[in-house]
């Protein structure tokens, strides 16, 4: 097992084998990058000409890539080079190179959304995020792989490419975003965009060592994406930092007519409290329930960071959080089911044998569940919400716990045909995630080491509703102290 520091002062530990890529573009973060070719450092042309390479080079193992068009993203650069020097680049993230969930609409591109039943759907329309990450001058360089119709936390895809672990092959990536947490930890783009609608940005984060962000439920517009739970989809940035995934919030964060649930609220400057460190921040640790089924080497690793936030000035705040956050995991199943099973009910009639298997059985399960138990289970969402924030951040500012309660595991162990024990699994893994995704809450999954079988693992730091730039501060602080971050995958 990897020896973590006790932290009086701040220390580096670095992960044996880790491969330093300090004189490379890829190894740049996002921020770092937009900054860079904002200064005319380096190129757009030249950013996506390393990013390309890249790819070319190690995207057949990793399998995190699902369509690509290179000349396509070197015109783009160009294009990105020519307004730069014409004084026309004013976005946040000019000429950066990016790549995105296959679910996110593009007018007259493919959307597979890693199925069969998608395979050749063009859409007619372009998505909002998509539109807002254009007007950033970001580029769109690729497709990525992902679970078929985002329906799995593990990565598996039993009809399309599984993308593999970089930090090593035999294990699973988590998803459903498992290609957007690939390429990032992969250092195959700068940033990504997942969805989350019980755990799917966070899973990648944690298991690939990436930082990222499930905003809170409406602060992101959903129009021109594939749904999965109206319910409780989420849209989020998956990049190398906290920093990085306030920049790529900045660019798509707001509302949207074209998508009714999406908020009015202001949005704020997300990057103007990073540098605000965290004295004085009242970080909330709960004594139940989130820790009940921790293995305690997860335990250990994600309490260590608390010292990290202690030398920062930030004051620990034990909470107990109500009972009805038990309830949370199986009613958030339950929606997810119910709503995913009636966007696919025409499909599950006239092409069950386009489904993977394991997809196709979640689906059919969430046709058997009676109208009654559903309209229930969502009539909870407002008293849990309101319980669980007064328990919590009537005391502190943020909560702080794991993301999941194991090392991650590998590809045979999460099998959905060989493991008897796949669906416990399934339900274990979203033990401290589905929690936030049925009340709405905003989180963000920050890496913290690694366990003993040299893989990474993160905490997640929750915040009250649209109380993202909390999360941002907090995280930012955390990295500038470490530098889990900072290290890459030997490939």
């Amino acid at each position: 097992m990897i020896k973590l520091t006790h932290l009086g002062s701040p220390l580096r530990i670095s992960h044996p084998g880790i491969l330093r890529m300090s004189d490379d573009l890829c190894s740049l973060t996002l921020s770092e990058a937009a900054e860079a070719i904002k200064t005319k450092y380096v190129t757009s042309v030249k950013l996506t000409k390393a990013c390309l390479s890249r790819i070319e080079s190690l995207d057949s193992n990793i399998k995190s890539i699902a369509a690509i068009d290179p000349d396509k993203a070197l015109a783009s650069a160009h294009e990105a080079d020519k307004a730069l020097a014409n004084g026309d680049a004013e976005g946040l993230l000019h000429g950066v190179p990016l790549a995105h969930k296959d679910m996110f609409y593009r007018a007259g591109r493919i959307s597979g959304c890693g199925s069969k039943i998608r395979a050749n759907f063009v859409p007619d329309k372009t998505g909002s995020v998509l539109e807002r990450f254009d007007r950033s001058g970001a580029l769109d360089i690729a497709r990525l792989n992902m679970v078929e119709f985002a329906l799995g936390v593990t990565g598996h895809n039993k009809v399309m490419p599984t993308p593999r672990n970089p930090w090593n092959t035999d294990y699973i990536t988590g998803g459903s975003s498992s290609g957007s947490g690939a390429a990032v930890s992969s250092r195959l783009i700068f940033g990504a965009m997942g969805s989350d609608t019980g755990g799917s940005i966070r899973f990648p984060s944690c298991c690939n060592g990436i930082t990222g962000l499930k905003p809170t439920s409406g602060r992101v517009s959903r129009f021109g994406t594939m749904p999965l739970s109206a319910s409780l989809d989420t849209l989020g940035p998956m990049a190398r930092t906290a920093k990085d995934t306030a920049i790529m919030l900045q660019a798509i964060a707001g509302h949207d007519a074209r998508d009714p649930t999406s908020s009015r609220l202001a949005v704020p400057n997300y990057l103007s409290n990073l540098g605000r460190g965290i004295k004085g921040l009242r970080i909330a640790i709960p004594e139940n329930y989130f820790y009940d089924p921790v293995a305690p080497e997860i335990a250990d690793i994600v309490g260590e960071s608390l010292k990290v936030f202690r030398s920062g000035g930030a004051e620990i705040v034990p909470v107990v959080v109500p009972d009805s956050i038990a309830l949370t995991n199986p009613l958030t199943s339950m929606i997810a089911g119910t709503e995913g099973a009636s966007i696919h009910q025409k499909w599950l009639q006239q092409r069950p044998n386009d489904y993977g298997t394991q997809t196709k059985a979640r689906l059919n399960k969430g046709l058997l569940i009676p109208a009654t138990r559903y309209l229930q289970a969502k009539s909870m969402r407002a008293p849990v919400l309101k319980e669980f924030c007064k328990a919590v951040f009537d005391k502190a500012d943020v909560l702080h716990c794991p993301v999941m309660v194991s090392a991650v595991p590998s590809i045979c162990e999460t099998d959905f045909s060989a493991a008897p024990g796949f669906s416990n699994l399934i339900t274990a893994m979203g033990h401290c995630t589905r929690p936030f995704n049925f009340m709405g809450l905003p989180s963000l999954t920050i890496p913290c080491g690694f366990t003993s079988n040299g893989l990474p693992t993160a905490f997640q730091i929750v915040g009250k509703p649209f109380d993202e730039s909390t999360l941002f501060r907090a995280g930012h602080a955390y990295q500038k102290l470490t530098d889990w971050h900072e290290q890459a995958p030997n490939i």
